[in-house]
């Protein structure tokens, strides 16, 4: 009985502990439980007593706060000033950048779907569309990739006047400025729908529009600076670069050695006061074709001409590229991916103070306007590109593997082969769909600091995964470059994604979860604000605060954490019925258990989480594939739950809870305080580890829609250009003629294969095609219809070969008579 009675009060206290009851109820509910136990004889008095004086000290410490936070909070409170690891002025600038949004939703534990369900989905006006289908798809028409990057290496003469004439370097400016005032999705569009033409191209359309001159005007700049560069910038008069890396200083920003000395100098035949600069900068997009240059460097005011700091920190300039001792104009060649880049050099280089970005008001401002606008910019330009890749592989290469044949069948239909398209379908709609739902977060006015950092970490990662299969199944194809290959100049590029805009290291395991974990979860960043307030009694009070919340916070998840890992999220909310519930509670149980785990690894570990960078990184991870499957969920809502998307759908589910248990088993395996990580692997996964990765059932139903024409391959790469008069010959060769699967000739069994003929060989085939014609089994316009669509076959799967001494005129030559010809087959 008593065994009972302990049994209910225990179930009692989860479920307000399950259900964040309100302090009110836990000071009734709890001691009418105990009465009521008693009087039922179900609790002895060697029980109900130390019970009943458990919850008269709770109780005092509830309702006597100076007592609590004498006796409990100031030592609590100096221990944590003790521990708490040292932030650095750059990463105190750049915690407060941006703001909390769906990130703080999974850092509760108790995601609010109907608020993500709620975020509206993105599209193009009317002006926008337009755009896209005017000068945008002009533009791709007349790029010719091979030329850009072959031969000329840049882009021509004539395609740099249509970017600048078009508006293309002012999609982020206002039509105040003359600009285009383009939406954030407008600009992913552009920026994807470019990159499946060139990356040359895509590159120097992004940046303009991303971190630089631009984006800080419209955000900083005095009237007086917007008036003078804005409509310059918007019609390409001004062509912009932003000049931050440093030969000694590439992630580490602060420790960059460019210096400015507040002084008096000469500008313009006046003496005024001003800034002398001495730099070094490299890596620099745009810089050799820049004529106005955005500068971050260290200012110093020895003098005190500005006022009493001596050092005011890092500060950005807007400098053009004629002011007297720049260096500028080499260039380096990133990966052979030929677009504008290259060093910037300044010596004894004077500047009014009226060139800094705002004025005066922007003296030392400089860290905090590069990782706010970073924000913004790493969630737009990187993921579309990315998207863009994935896209590019799931039709190109899904086309490929349907009409190259070996072994008397579709190279497609092969296990090995349809697991790596399977990889490559189920990505890019983790990726498609990660990218709208941060750009409509964008469009909504959010500045989601840590997610944009997710998804510029892992969409550029799924596109190094997307395209090594696509290199992997297309094999020679995809290795021998030319006009025809539509992967290898993606496949080049990719450490240039990785590395720009943040290196991809560094983002998974210092800044996602680093910068996540105070600047997302509830309270942490709360208790570190009230650790470093300098009054002690106002530090006492926010932090009991604090504190107290904290712990309701964390013995809420760990009581979700336990039904949820029982029960497998079974009964939790979900705000869809059918295949989809499952997964909404599957990610409610993964986020609790999440939830739970950063706080006993912050509660563990302390400053020293800091230094754990692998520990860190695993929580990360955690993190991002909560955002990626919620992203997922979302996406095959707007798309209207189509049941033809759902093996797409439940593959990137199935992926994202595989990977986030993996990094859960590896963070458990390896967190110091064993005992600790034993407990919390019992509480998140009771009954063993229950995700897996897509099945191979799943992967060749993912397969099979790359291989054949269907409006969900159609879905998959909506914003990719389709229509090209270059490389026409593989888009042509997806809508197989449908002869290729019928029964070619029923006399000899080893003939009639459903999807291939037994032999692929040329030759062989237009033997059967004639003696199927001579049998009456086709006519003479089936004929013609297939002997063309095998030609265009043998075609699709040849690679370029060119003239040891003119290779590149060869090549061309080549792609000339390929679109001739395919321009007389026409929609056969």
């Amino acid at each position: 009985m008593t065994l009972l009675g302990l049994l209910l009060l225990m179930v009692t206290l989860w479920g307000l502990a399950y259900g964040s009851a309100r302090a009110i109820v836990w000071i009734v509910l709890p001691p009418v439980l105990l009465i009521s136990l008693q009087l039922a004889n179900l609790l002895t008095p060697a029980w109900t007593i130390p019970l009943w004086g458990l919850f008269a000290i709770t109780l005092f410490f509830y309702l006597m706060p100076e007592q609590r936070r004498q006796w409990i909070t100031q030592p609590l409170l100096n221990a944590f000033q003790k521990v708490m690891p040292s932030m650095s002025t750059t990463e105190k600038e750049a915690l407060n950048a941006g703001n909390v949004w769906w990130d703080g939703e999974l850092f509760s534990g108790q995601p609010n779907w109907r608020q993500l369900l709620r975020q509206p989905q993105c599209h193009l006006t009317e002006r926008e569309q337009a755009f896209l289908d005017g000068p945008v798809q002009h533009l791709c028409e007349r790029l010719d990739d091979w030329h850009i990057t072959h031969q000329q290496k840049d882009l021509p003469a004539d395609i740099w006047d249509f970017i600048k004439q078009s508006g293309l370097f002012g999609m982020i400016i206002p039509e105040s400025y003359g600009g285009l005032g383009f939406s954030a999705y407008a600009h992913s569009q552009v920026v994807m729908k470019i990159a499946s033409r060139s990356i040359t191209a895509a590159v120097t359309v992004m940046v303009p529009n991303s971190l630089g001159p631009a984006k800080l005007l419209l955000h900083y700049g005095t009237e007086a600076q917007k008036e003078q560069y804005l409509k310059k910038l918007a019609s390409g008069e001004e062509v912009p670069c932003f000049a931050l890396t440093s030969p000694q200083a590439g992630s580490d920003a602060g420790a960059m050695p460019d210096l400015g000395v507040v002084t008096h100098g000469q500008h313009q035949g006046k003496q005024v006061l001003g800034i002398r600069l001495n730099w070094e900068k490299r890596y620099i997009t745009l810089a050799p074709v820049a004529t106005l240059i955005g500068l971050a460097f260290k200012l110093e005011d020895p003098q005190g001409l500005l006022g009493e700091d001596p050092q005011p920190g890092i500060t950005v300039a807007l400098i053009p590229r004629v002011t007297p001792g720049i260096e500028i104009g080499d260039r380096h060649m990133p990966l052979d991916i030929p677009f504008q880049n290259g060093p910037i050099t300044g010596r004894d280089v004077f500047i009014p103070i009226e060139w800094v970005m705002g004025g005066l008001e922007g003296v030392g401002k400089g860290w905090q306007m590069l990782v706010e606008s970073l924000t913004e910019g790493r969630g737009i330009s990187l993921p579309a590109l990315s998207t863009g890749a994935g896209k590019q592989a799931s039709r190109y290469t899904g086309a490929y593997a349907a009409v190259r044949s070996q072994f008397g069948q579709p190279i497609g239909h092969f296990e090995g082969v349809e697991e790596a398209l399977a990889r490559i379908g189920g990505l890019t709609y983790q990726m498609d769909a990660a990218r709208k739902l941060t750009l409509s977060a964008l469009d909504s006015g959010e500045s989601p600091s840590v997610i944009s950092a997710i998804i510029k970490y892992h969409l550029t990662e799924r596109y190094r995964l997307s395209i090594n299969d696509a290199m992997d199944v297309q094999g020679g194809s995809g290795i021998c470059l030319g006009p025809d290959n539509l992967i290898g100049r993606a496949y080049q590029a990719i450490p240039i994604a990785i590395t720009v805009e943040g290196a991809n290291i560094l983002t998974r395991s210092m800044i996602i979860f680093g910068q996540g974990a105070i600047r997302s979860h509830p309270y942490v960043l709360k208790e570190f604000e009230a650790a470093e307030n300098p009054d002690p009694q106002a530090s006492l009070v926010q932090f009991d605060e604090a504190l107290f919340n904290h712990i309701g916070f964390v013995v809420t998840n760990f009581a979700r954490t336990c039904w949820l890992g029982i029960t497998h999220g079974r009964l939790s909310e979900s705000p869809k019925r059918g295949p989809l519930s499952r997964y909404f509670q599957r990610l409610n149980w993964m986020s609790a258990g999440f939830a739970l785990t950063a706080d006993i690894a912050l509660m563990t570990l302390g400053g020293s989480l800091k230094r754990k960078e692998r520990l860190s990184a695993r929580l990360g991870d955690i993190l991002s594939n909560l955002y990626i499957a919620s992203a997922s969920l979302k996406h095959y809502i707007e798309e209207g739950e189509r049941k033809d998307d759902l093996p797409l759908m439940q593959w990137a589910l199935d992926d994202s809870l595989y990977r986030i248990q993996h990094a859960l088993r590896g963070l458990l395996r390896n967190m110091p305080f064993r005992p600790l990580a034993w407990l919390l692997r019992v509480v998140i996964f009771p009954t063993g580890l229950p995700f897996h990765k897509p099945t191979d059932h799943l992967d060749h139903q993912v397969a099979r829609l790359l291989l054949s024409p269907n409006e969900v391959r159609e879905r998959l790469y909506p914003g990719h250009l389709t229509r090209q008069r270059i490389k026409s010959s593989v888009l042509v060769s997806w809508n197989r003629p449908y002869l290729l699967s019928r029964p070619l000739l029923p006399m000899k069994k080893h003939y009639v294969v459903p999807n291939e003929p037994a032999n692929s060989n040329h030759g062989v085939l237009r033997n059967l095609i004639k003696e199927a014609v001579t049998l009456g089994i086709l006519s003479d316009s089936d004929r013609v219809a297939l002997d063309e669509a095998e030609r265009l076959r043998n075609q699709v799967i040849q690679v370029n070969a060119f003239d040891r001494l003119s290779n590149a005129t060869a090549g061309k030559q080549r792609e000339t008579v390929r679109v001739s010809e395919l321009n007389k087959l026409g929609p056969a």
